[in-house]
């Protein structure tokens, strides 16, 4: 979500700081500056294509299909298991279609043009639904062709050549491929003037959904047949090139309205490097040139765009989605805030311990940091404002602690799922390890937020302006879906099977509240699992792109070989290298994106350098998320400066100064495997404990603070330098790490350096 959609201010949540705090409005749904909003007939018509899309993935995930449950052979209805190309491909296609219905290719705060303009834009676009159709219809034609059993066979496969000349080649040619990039190119270009109400239709973007669907029609016909051998290779089908540039353009465009231009951007970058590494020196270059149909007939299979990160998107991905939705339709979002405040309002600087506990559950059911910023900001970074702390530092804060909401357990938003999928361990092992990285990521948080407030003296909030804890106590129920999808998962259940039991479960505890869901509150959270998986799978396509890109070139195996050289001199350089370019990447991209291309073009090196598979994975997982807060581009901290009123660019710095202590973590589990429960009981507690002491310790050397008190330069130093001789991991490290931290302690109390002193307590009645 860009720092534009953001739909909340702080201005507009103001008068929530007066009395006590009951949160509403966490779980609604909230608008983009670009996305349409619909009623009537055509508010139905959508609505009904997400909830059958959202409701298509559930019942398909689980081998259940309208064919099974009714005993109907109609032709048109799907037969599970579906063919896994087949049911990823409809997976894109129908988040193509509903996303280009539902996001215009503006923001609404925009200009408009004249209606003349409108409608003679609108009456261009109108035509290019003739090519679009033409090329529909011939896709199929060739569908039924295949179908009809007069192609020959070839190793059980029906045949399908199409080599230069033949009769074949011309129809792909000149009555598929052509009109279908006439049609979708000339929509996006005509989507960019076309302007309308909020609640219309554009034929542009019709069009487009069209070219969605015209794209998956042929593909699946085509890769049903043995031309699928071909892809990769110089003579895959032209119609395949055709489809794979048109639904590459597709995926660009709906990445761009939903997600922004940074990826959309590097994705540009990654296909300019393609047609030109060829001419190109040294570590980039390649010893040939691809051509356009070779390469964008590679695109569109399981080494890119069907690869790794749509398998996830259309299995693991949406389901969660399906699961936050029914979570969101039963307000359990609402509880977490208000559980978070009534445990954690009190203490000083209470709303900012608040954003680290609400920030952490809600990161559990929801996909974006970003996202979790507007969620939750809307309703902390008021009330820290109020407290004492300023626009910069209350949008900081909440941004720091929304970004440690991708890498908590059990959801961990989308990337552990691309994790499971490319590194082969399995979905339970990942959450495992990943309890102890995430409690440091939110200790060293929560010691930077606290020892901020004592320096500035904040107070907590009264305890009538908090709800009462009590009330939240009895209804701790509303925990029980995340308790059986974990504990589902420890019991061995797959993954499917786990969320599936845990979004039901989410429907049957709404009975027990007053928002209890009805068929029609179940069909509304269909609808908006519908709506929020649009901008992860549009993502993790465009991802996909890049991951082709690197797959085709070897330019990753290139900077494995880097990273060898560079440990060759230093494996600490090797590893700071590999932390700049995961970071790199992911600067102005979702967590998923930036994950799946860190984890195609670093990962692999780390591996080749010894370091376990799972290590190296989590290493660029982290300094993935955290590039969400690490200037100068940073989405997170972008989001909670929309909220807070603040300059982006000093929140993004503030942001990365108060999660500093995160960017070691990494190397703490690099250097200590039993961070990531890789170990025996006793290393594993003892590995948690000094870890633990050294992010608190580092904590305290950047804020200034110490055992109460304010500390002088040298102590700060004293307290860093100790801090990292406790992340080696090892016994003389860690002995050496305790022992200057008690040394630094005894020179605190007994020497009482001047800026020790007492401050006044600020914002105390």
């Amino acid at each position: 979500m860009t720092t534009e959609q953001t739909t909340r201010s702080a201005d507009a949540n103001d008068d929530q700081t007066d009395g006590p705090i009951s949160v509403e409005g966490v779980d609604d749904d909230l608008v983009e500056a670009n996305r349409r909003l619909f009623s009537g007939w055509a508010y139905m018509a959508v609505a009904t294509v997400a909830i059958v899309y959202a409701a298509f993935h559930m019942l398909a995930l689980n081998g259940v299909s309208i064919r099974n449950l009714t005993g109907l052979d109609i032709p048109f209805l799907p037969r599970f298991p579906m063919e896994t190309w087949s049911f990823r491909i409809i997976h894109i296609a129908g988040a193509l279609g509903l996303g280009f219905l539902l996001f215009s290719a503006y923001s609404f705060t925009d200009k408009t043009t004249s209606a003349r303009d409108t409608r003679l834009i609108s009456l261009l676009a109108l035509l290019l639904a003739i090519p679009a159709l033409i090329a529909g219809a011939t896709a199929i034609g060739f569908d039924q062709t295949i179908a009809s059993g007069t192609l020959p066979q070839m190793g059980g496969r029906t045949t399908w050549v199409a080599f230069p000349g033949t009769e074949i080649y011309n129809t792909e040619l000149y009555w598929f491929g052509i009109p279908l990039l006439i049609a979708t190119f000339g929509a996006i270009m005509t989507g960019w003037f076309e302007r309308r109400a909020r609640s219309s239709f554009t034929a542009s973007d019709i069009v487009l959904a069209l070219c969605g669907v015209v794209v998956a029609i042929y593909l699946i016909a085509i890769y049903g047949t043995a031309a699928r051998n071909s892809v990769g290779t110089p003579f895959v089908p032209i119609g395949v090139a055709f489809a794979a540039t048109a639904g590459s353009a597709l995926i660009l465009e709906l990445t761009r309205r939903v997600a922004g231009m940074a990826l959309v951007v590097i994705t540009g970058i990654f296909l300019l490097y393609t047609f030109t590494a060829h001419l190109l020196p040294g570590l980039l270059a390649v010893d040939r040139a691809y051509s356009w149909q070779r390469f964008f007939g590679h695109v569109y299979s399981d080494a890119g765009i069907l690869g790794p990160t749509t398998a996830v998107s259309s299995t693991y991905i949406i389901l969660f989605i399906i699961f936050a939705a029914f979570l969101q339709a039963s307000k359990v979002g609402e509880y977490f805030v208000n559980f978070a405040f009534a445990a954690a309002g009190r203490s000083r600087g209470g709303p900012a311990k608040v954003a680290i506990f609400g920030s952490g559950l809600m990161g559990m059911i929801n996909g974006t940091s970003a996202g979790n910023v507007v969620a939750t900001g809307s309703l902390t970074i008021p009330l820290m404002k109020k407290v004492g702390y300023d626009k910069k530092t209350s949008g900081a804060i909440e941004a720091a602690a929304s970004t440690g909401g991708q890498i908590m357990p059990p959801i961990m938003g989308a990337g552990a799922f691309i994790m499971a999928e490319v590194t082969g361990i399995p979905y339970q092992d990942i959450a495992i390890a990943a309890i102890i990285p995430a409690f440091l990521y939110f200790a060293s948080v929560y010691f930077m937020v606290d020892f901020d407030a004592a320096k500035l003296g904040m107070r907590g909030m009264r305890e009538d302006e908090l709800p009462k804890f009590s009330r939240m106590i009895r209804q701790v129920y509303l925990f029980i879906p995340i308790i059986i999808l974990i504990a589902a998962l420890f019991m061995g259940y797959s993954v499917i099977r786990a969320g599936t039991l845990a979004t039901v479960a989410a429907a049957m505890v709404s009975w027990l509240t007053p928002y209890r869901m009805n068929i029609r509150a179940i069909l509304k959270a269909f609808e908006l699992a519908g709506i929020m998986s649009i901008q992860i799978i549009a993502v993790c396509a465009c991802a996909g792109i890049i991951v082709a890109v690197i797959s085709l070139t070897g330019v990753g195996a290139r900077f494995s070989n880097v990273l060898l050289d560079m440990a060759g001199v230093s494996q600490l350089l090797a590893l700071f290298f590999a932390m700049c370019i995961a970071i790199l990447l992911g600067m102005g991209m979702p967590t998923t994106a930036a994950y799946a291309v860190a984890a195609a073009v670093v990962a692999p090196g780390l591996v080749q350098l010894g370091i376990p598979v799972l290590t190296a994975h989590f290493f660029v997982f982290y300094f993935a998320v955290v590039s969400a807060i690490t200037p100068p581009v940073a989405l997170a901290s972008y989001a909670a400066a929309g909220i807070s009123g603040a300059n982006p660019m000093e929140t993004s710095v503030a942001s990365f100064r108060i999660g500093i202590a995160a960017f070691i973590v990494p190397f703490m589990f690099f250097y200590n495997s039993a961070l990531l429960m890789d170990g025996t009981v006793v290393e594993i507690i003892r590995a948690t404990i000094t870890a633990t002491f050294g992010v608190f310790l580092l904590s305290a050397g950047v804020q200034g603070w110490f055992m109460g008190g304010r500390s002088v330069w040298y102590i700060r130093l004293g307290l860093i330098l100790a801090a990292l001789f406790l992340i080696e991991g090892g016994v003389l490290t860690d002995l050496i790490g305790l022992g200057a931290a008690c040394g630094l302690f005894l020179i605190q109390r007994l020497i009482k350096p001047r800026e020790n002193a007492a401050i006044p307590v600020r914002g105390a009645d």
